[in-house]
């Protein structure tokens, strides 16, 4: 019998968030404006998952790719922090550890991003001892690791094969192509976790009714859309439920927002819950993610997030 170490296998990108806050403008060419505020956070997707997961006592360990440089021993740490094993984090002698520079003026956001080492992961990375070592796989952002995004279908196919459990969530695609074979992806992905946006721009429809009919055609599993402060609506079995919704009084930052109800909903799922509890919970950690800087700032530890559960409102 394989001996399954963790819980859930994170493969995903890693980068840096240096978030500027409190900014009169947005910058001119040949011109300094100056910030109020300014933070450095661990950012991506992937790792904000697999925080905000563990912090949920959940044994979760990371296959990623960072830079040999300072950057990336940030990232590294703010990993083992939350309590997420390292051990299969690659660094990049010939890459930087990838950065985004965030912009908040008011409600609107400007972001640039330098992939950096993110780009050279791939499936050869990937290998059935480290697929093995979990019980579930979650995979992030295909679109900002195109190694990954080339064999992704395949990688999916080993996980199932190795008997994982997979959820995917694609994020946005910045170069707007949505190039991904949804066809041959999504009956190895047993829950999968788009928004709104993500999931009509994959699908090329209007909606995401027209969306979740055309994936029906090729896919059973189950399909949580993500809708930002409107909760989310969950597809099953020909049944269509929207979960209780959940809001914040005092936000503070909804950076990582849609990746803290990613985190809710998996650590329900592998623990054996019902997708309409993967759901429900999900939803309330997307509105406890608000009461924090960053994706991480509001998951200190299991019980200080059972505090702050009692000040989130729910909404009917």
């Amino acid at each position: 019998m394989i001996n399954k170490n963790f819980d859930v296998l994170v493969i995903g990108e890693l980068n840096v968030d240096l978030i500027l806050n409190q900014i009169a403008s947005f910058p001119s060419v040949g011109k300094e404006i100056l910030t109020k505020k300014m933070d450095l956070t661990l950012g991506s997707s992937s790792a904000i998952f697999a925080c905000n997961l563990s912090v949920l006592n959940t044994k979760v360990t990371f296959l990623g790719r960072v830079g040999e440089d300072m950057f990336g021993e940030y990232v590294i740490k703010a990993l083992q922090k939350k309590g997420v094993d390292t051990s299969f984090i690659i660094k990049d002698i010939e890459h930087k550890t990838g950065a985004t520079v965030v912009l908040n003026y008011g409600n609107d956001r400007a972001m640039v991003t330098h992939p950096g080492a993110m780009e050279n992961l791939s499936i050869k990375d990937i290998t059935m001892e480290k697929l093995n070592s979990a019980r579930h796989l979650h995979l992030s952002s295909p679109f900002l690791q195109p190694k990954i995004k080339s064999d992704i279908v395949e990688i999916f196919r080993m996980a199932k094969e190795a008997g994982l459990t997979t959820s995917l969530d694609t994020q946005w695609d910045p170069e707007e192509k949505w190039d991904l074979d949804l066809q041959k992806l999504l009956p190895h992905v047993d829950v999968f976790l788009p928004n709104e946006q993500e999931i009509q721009k994959l699908t090329k429809t209007k909606s995401v009714e027209n969306a979740i009919e055309m994936l029906r055609t090729f896919t059973k599993n189950p399909i949580i859309v993500k809708k930002g402060e409107n909760g989310s609506t969950l597809f099953s079995d020909g049944r269509i439920i929207n979960g209780e919704t959940y809001l914040n009084d005092n936000v503070i930052d909804a950076i990582g927002a849609g990746d803290s109800f990613d985190a809710g909903c998996i650590y329900k799922y592998v623990h054996g819950y019902s997708l309409e509890d993967c759901q429900k919970f999900g939803n309330l950690m997307g509105a406890l993610n608000t009461t924090g800087i960053g994706g991480t700032g509001a998951f200190y530890s299991f019980k200080e997030i059972e505090k702050k559960i009692q000040s989130i409102t729910k909404v009917i």
